[in-house]
C-alpha cells in the first residue's frame, strides 16, 4: 500500500503537519486508538506564545531557557518563540477559537513564566478545543486518511532510508505501508511510569521503533514530573493545570501550612521540577502520599470561569473546590527527550521526521516550561510539513517487494500485564523524582531481566508490542540518567548520603 506520507500518531502534532502539508498529497494518518484518546486531549493550562503588547520573544526565550537550563538549543527556542504567532494565526484559520475578553484574547501565567502568555480555550481545556478543531478540518480533507485502531510497530528501512511503517491492523494482520516521508508524532512514554497524567496510549512506541532502526535518541534522562495531579487511593488521576496556580492556587501540606518559602522564592510560581521536588520532600516531612492545592481565597467566578472542567472533575469525587482543598501529588507528566531532530524536525534516518512529543528538538532541555508542548508540536509539525512540501516531488515511492503480510497474531505466552507492572514499579522507585547511582544500576538490573523474560516468550499481539516498547523506553531513560552524574533540572541525583550529586 502507497501514500506520499505517513504520519503515526493522530495527536495535535500528526493532525497539525497533515494539515499543513499540500493537499496535493496523499495522506495517512495512523492513530493507535481513536482520535479523542490522544494525549493532546488532555493539555488544560494552554498554549504559550508572546503575543501581548507588554510581551515580546526575547523574554519568552529568556524563561524557556531559565527553566531548561543550558542544555537547552538556543537555535531551536528561537525558532519557538518567533514562529508563534504565525502558527497561533494559523490555528484560528483551521478553526481553532480561543478564549477571548472584551474581544481581545485573554492570557493568563504559568509557572516559570515572567508575563501573561498563555492562551486557553474553555478555561482549562485548551488541548480538547484545538483538537475538535483540527479534527472537524482534517475529516473535510479528501487526501487526508484516518485510520484508527491500528498499532504502527516498526519502520520499514531500506538503503539507510525509511520507507515506510508496519502496521499491526484492528483484524489482528500485519500491513506495509509504503510511502516518500514518515512523521513519527506517536506522544509521550507515561506508561512507563504507570502513575501519570497521559493516557494508556502512551507506551513510548515512536521512540522505540526510531532506536531499533537506528535513529539517534537524546537527552532521555529529563523526564518531567507534573506537580499537582488529583490525588485518590484508586490511582484515578487527572492533572490540575499549572494555571491554578498561576492565578493564585496556594500549595499547603496535610497540616495546612503553606511551604513553597522552604524550598524557592518564586513560590507556587518556581519551575515544575523544583514544585515537584518540594512536594515530595514535603510529603516525607509529613508522612503522608499527598499535599493540597487551596482556591478557597479565589473568587467563584474565577474558578467557574477559568477552570470548569477541574471543578466538574472534582465534583465528580465529591470535592467541591471552592470550598475544600484538592489533594495533589506528583506523577509522570512529560518526556523532555526522544528522537533527536533538527531545526526541519529532520531526524539521521533519511525520510523519517518527527515532531511533538516524540520528538527532541532541545527547545526544552532540562526541564519544559509550562505551556510550551503544544507550541512546539505546532511550530516544529508546520517545519516538518513544509520541507515535505518542498523535496517530496523528485523522491520515488519504493516498490512492494514482497513484504505485505495477512498473518494472524497468535495470542501471547506470556504475562504481560505482570510484566509491564514489574517494569512500571521499578522505574518509579529508581527512575522517579530523585534518583541515585545505585538506584539506577539496580533498575537496570531488573530491566534486564525482564527482557530476557520477554524475549523468551517472544509473540506479536498488540499487547505484548506495547510492553517491549515500554521496556525499550525504560532502558533509555536508565542509560540516560546513570551516563549523566550530575543533577540538573528535571534529573535529580543525589548519593549514599542523601546529598545532592
Amino acid at each position: 500500500m502507497k501514500q506520499d506520507v505517513v504520519i503515526v500518531g493522530g495527536g495535535l502534532a500528526g493532525l497539525y503537519a497533515a494539515l499543513t502539508l499540500d493537499t496535493s498529497l496523499k495522506i495517512v494518518v495512523f492513530t493507535k486508538h481513536t482520535l479523542e484518546e490522544a494525549n493532546s486531549f488532555l493539555a488544560q493550562g494552554g498554549i504559550a506564545a508572546a503575543i501581548d503588547n507588554e510581551d515580546k520573544p526575547e523574554y519568552h526565550l529568556i524563561d524557556t531557557l531559565n527553566a531548561g537550563k543550558e542544555v537547552c538549543n538556543l537555535e531551536a527556542i528561537n525558532v519557538l518563540v518567533n514562529e508563534a504567532e504565525e502558527n497561533i494565526e494559523h490555528l484560528h484559520e483551521l478553526g481553532v477559537e480561543f478564549d477571548r475578553e472584551n474581544g481581545k484574547l485573554s492570557l493568563t501565567r504559568e509557572g516559570g513564566h515572567s508575563r501573561f502568555r498563555i492562551l486557553h480555550i474553555d478555561g482549562d481545556a485548551t488541548g480538547k478545543g484545538i483538537m475538535d478543531a483540527l479534527i472537524r478540518k482534517a475529516k473535510t480533507r479528501p487526501n487526508i486518511s484516518i485510520v484508527e485502531n491500528s498499532f504502527c510497530a516498526d519502520l520499514l528501512v531500506k538503503d539507510n532510508r525509511c520507507v515506510g511503517v508496519k502496521v499491526l491492523m484492528d483484524d489482528n494482520t500485519i500491513n506495509d505501508f509504503y510511502a516518500k516521508a514518515v512523521i513519527l508524532a506517536a506522544g509521550g512514554i507515561g506508561m512507563v511510569y504507570g502513575i501519570t497524567t497521559n493516557t494508556v496510549a502512551a507506551t513510548g512506541d515512536a521512540i522505540a521503533m526510531a532506536d531499533r532502526a537506528g535513529v539517534k535518541i537524546t537527552d532521555m534522562e529529563f523526564i518531567q514530573f507534573h506537580p499537582t495531579v488529583f490525588h485518590n487511593l484508586e490511582n484515578k488521576r487527572f492533572l490540575i493545570s499549572e494555571a491554578v496556580r498561576g492565578e493564585g492556587g496556594f500549595l499547603r501540606n496535610i497540616h495546612g501550612e503553606r511551604f513553597m518559602h522552604r524550598y524557592d522564592e518564586r513560590l507556587e510560581l518556581a519551575p515544575r521540577d523544583i514544585v515537584a521536588r518540594a512536594i515530595f520532600y514535603e510529603m516525607e516531612l509529613t508522612k503522608a502520599d499527598h499535599v493540597y492545592i487551596d482556591l478557597t481565597s479565589m473568587s467563584a467566578e474565577l474558578i467557574t470561569r477559568r477552570f470548569p472542567n477541574i471543578t466538574a472533575k472534582c465534583r465528580e469525587y465529591g470535592l467541591d473546590i471552592m470550598k475544600e482543598m484538592i489533594p495533589v501529588s506528583p506523577a509522570q507528566h512529560y518526556c523532555m527527550g526522544g528522537i533527536a531532530t533538527d531545526l526541519e524536525a529532520r531526524t539521521n534516518l533519511a525520510g523519517l521526521f518527527a515532531c511533538g512529543e516524540t520528538a527532541c528538538t532541545g527547545v526544552h532541555g532540562a526541564n519544559r516550561l509550562a505551556s510550551n508542548s503544544l507550541l512546539e508540536a505546532i511550530v516544529f509539525a508546520n517545519r516538518a510539513a513544509k520541507m515535505i512540501n518542498s523535496t517530496i516531488h523528485g523522491i520515488e515511492c519504493p516498490k512492494s517487494i514482497a513484504m505485505i503480510t495477512k498473518e494472524k497474531i497468535s495470542e501471547c505466552r506470556c504475562d504481560v500485564e505482570a510484566e509491564k507492572n514489574i517494569i512500571q514499579m521499578t522505574m518509579r522507585k529508581y527512575a522517579g523524582i530523585i534518583r541515585s547511582q545505585a538506584g539506577l544500576k539496580k533498575c537496570l538490573s531488573i530491566l534486564d531481566d525482564s527482557a530476557k523474560l520477554l524475549e523468551k516468550k517472544k509473540c506479536r499481539n498488540k499487547d505484548y508490542l506495547e510492553c517491549v516498547n515500554i521496556l525499550t523506553t525504560a532502558k533509555l531513560i536508565t542509560e540516560s540518567a546513570l551516563a549523566r552524574k550530575k543533577s540538573i533540572g528535571a534529573h535529580y541525583m543525589i548519593n549514599e548520603t542523601g546529598a545532592v550529586e
